[in-house]
């Protein structure tokens, strides 16, 4: 078996939650203690839960977790909307966040397809 560190969703969800952590450090600490640390929270969990999910043994516990995954992806997604609303996020920083969105969603959805077999 591939270590997990191998593949690219993981990678991706890595660089995320990495690029969410330096972003933090921007904001004010309103904004770090209302949606920060939540949102610090719901990107390191994406691969944290495929991580847990890929050293599972059966198929129904790899899925489990590979679909709380994607949950704490799509909390990810809510907590940079409202970042981009009250303007925590320079275009930039947005733009880049976005590209690595619009990457993992496909891969994730495709690796927790691809597991069910």
């Amino acid at each position: 078996m591939k270590e997990i560190t191998s593949l690219d969703v993981y990678n991706l969800s890595e660089r995320l939650s990495d690029d969410i952590w330096h972003l933090f450090d921007t904001w004010s600490k309103k904004a770090q203690n209302t949606m920060g640390y939540q949102i610090i929270r719901s990107a390191d969990s994406i691969a944290a839960n495929l991580a847990e999910g890929y050293g599972r043994y059966s198929y129904a516990d790899r899925k489990r977790f590979y679909l709380y995954s994607r949950g704490s992806f799509e909390e990810t997604k809510a907590w940079l909307r409202k970042a981009h609303r009250r303007n925590l996020l320079s275009d930039e920083k947005r733009i880049s966040l976005q590209k690595i969105i619009k990457e993992l969603g496909p891969k994730l959805n495709a690796f927790i397809k691809s597991t069910q077999s």
